[in-house]
């Protein structure tokens, strides 16, 4: 199979797969965006459509107080008995969570939570008899310490009454490198296998395995482990790990799971995060042997653009520790997408805004931006004449509170801004009077000698002024990559208020590889 990678690009982290007859389901984690956990479809392992996401409305995760990294870590998508299963962590939260689902495009039950097992990276398999296991990492989310049995753990579960049925057992720790997590346990012929992520999910990321002939172990691990790492390699594709195993149509394996892919002449800065992959697996000895992952692009790059013309928001669109819908509508000004401002700000926890994960490395965004609107304009895109000046709104690209660059009008003035950590600098000039285009531009470094050698990609801040683009700021891209802003996100590019209410006629995306 001429498989692409990365399978499914941009912010798309610790990804488990399901195949249920014909049809793959995929889901990954969200931490602390909503809706929360998107579940993917296909029937080829190429071609993948989002066709929902687990948490879908209020109370099924705790997220609206949770700290940047908290969230929804790790789910496990598992199908038994007629009955689709995610189980997943809700970090510094309500903790160890099992939602259900007769159809994976939802909707999906309010999450149960399993007591007695305190860990994160959840998995579930069941024996011949119908028995649950969960198998987790013994790291505590609310303290930060691991479990005083350490490794990786395991508890028979009753998935009605939400308990664990046993004090957690220790089946194994790896190889013995720090951090391991990840596991899942699966069935082939007389073997449990029970395969496990180590080493953290940075550039010492891999994959281990070890095998049993009962669920609960004892667990013989590979002597060839790991089994799959890029550490110390100069592939494209780094921080390989935290791999789920499929069987294929064709009848082989493949594993899917998460890479980076860093930039800049050290290769050090990844623009769009954590990123789904895949790579495929044979078996010797009763072993699965799995090929490097290779970089492997679709052709052509892609694009998306939104009119809002629809009453309800096209589901890639997530905003931060709340739902899009508690401050974006496209009724309130029926062909145009309104964004109201609580007086939160891209600093805070909860701002007004709406973003979509950046897909590409070299990527535009846009928007016609109108920060005179009012909840009850036109729809025409024309300001209604005493409500100009009411509003602040415009383009951002974020990975948290404190790593963020933006530009926005309020109507008179266009002001480029970025933050990182506590550094922070604008920059600022006259607008003319109407709505207003404004665009965030990610490019390849430029070549020669210098600095920008070193940088992932840089960003440009612009305003379409006069029917000419122009720049109000350049950034340096690798001050909004993984690596700096430490978060376990990637980059979300999209429109938001600051202040009143701001209408978006229209938003748009294109993007390609870098050449």
């Amino acid at each position: 199979m001429n498989l692409p990678n990365p399978l499914i690009p941009g912010f798309n982290p610790d990804p488990s797969i399901v195949k249920v007859g014909g049809d793959y389901y995929l889901a990954t984690s969200t931490f602390e965006y909503l809706p929360g956990i998107p579940v993917y479809h296909s029937t080829d392992l190429v071609d993948w459509t989002r066709i929902g996401h687990v948490v879908d409305r209020e109370g099924q995760l705790d997220s609206r107080e949770v700290p940047t990294l908290g969230g929804a870590w790790a789910p496990t998508i598992r199908f038994h008995n007629g009955l689709f299963y995610v189980a997943v962590t809700d970090a510094i939260a309500r903790g160890t969570l099992v939602f259900t689902a007769t159809d994976p495009a939802g909707p999906w039950s309010d999450g149960l939570v399993i007591e007695g097992a305190i860990g994160i990276d959840q998995d579930l398999a069941w024996d011949e008899d119908g028995t649950a296991y969960m198998t987790y990492s013994g790291l505590d989310t609310v303290t930060g310490n691991i479990h005083e049995h350490g490794g990786i753990l395991q508890v028979r579960v009753d998935l009605e009454a939400g308990k664990a049925l046993e004090e957690p057992r220790s089946v194994w720790s790896g190889t013995g490198l720090m951090f391991p997590e990840a596991p899942h346990l699966y069935r082939r012929g007389d073997y449990w296998y029970l395969m496990i992520a180590e080493g953290g999910t940075e550039r010492g990321h891999s994959v281990s395995i070890a095998r049993g002939t009962s669920p609960a172990g004892p667990f013989e691990g590979n002597p060839a482990n790991p089994i799959l790492s890029a550490r110390s390699t100069d592939r494209p594709i780094q921080n390989t790990g935290h791999g789920d195993l499929v069987e294929t149509p064709d009848g082989g394996w493949a594993m899917v799971l998460l890479g980076m892919r860093p930039k800049g002449m050290t290769r050090a800065f990844s623009a769009l995060g954590r990123e789904t992959f895949i790579t495929p697996v044979t078996w010797e000895d009763g072993w699965p042997v799995v090929e490097p992952v290779i970089l492997n692009p679709r052709p052509g790059g892609g694009g998306f653009e939104d009119d809002f013309a629809d009453a309800e928001l096209d589901g890639g669109w997530i905003a931060v520790r709340r739902f899009p819908g508690a401050f974006a509508s496209t009724e309130k000004d029926p062909g145009r997408l309104t964004l109201t401002s609580d007086g939160t700000s891209l600093d805070d926890a909860r701002p007004a805004f709406l973003g979509r994960r950046q897909r590409y490395q070299v990527e535009t965004i846009s928007a016609l931006v109108d920060a005179g609107s009012s909840e009850s304009g036109t729809g025409t895109g024309t300001r209604t004449g005493t409500e100009s000046g009411n509003g602040a709104g415009g383009l951002a690209v974020r990975y948290d509170e404190t790593h963020h660059c933006s530009i926005e009008t309020d109507g008179t003035t266009v002001t480029a801004r970025a933050r990182i950590s506590s550094i922070e600098q604008s920059w600022t000039r006259a607008a003319p009077a109407g709505p207003l285009e404004l665009r965030i531009e990610t490019r390849q470094p430029e070549g020669g000698a210098g600095l920008s050698h070193l940088s992932s990609d840089t960003m440009a801040l612009q305003a379409v002024i006069n029917g000419e683009a122009v720049t109000l700021a350049e950034l340096d891209g690798r001050y909004l990559s993984a690596e700096t802003a430490a978060s376990f996100t990637g980059r979300v590019s999209g429109v938001f208020a600051s202040r009143g209410t701001v209408a978006f006629d229209w938003f748009r995306s294109s993007g390609r590889e870098p050449s």
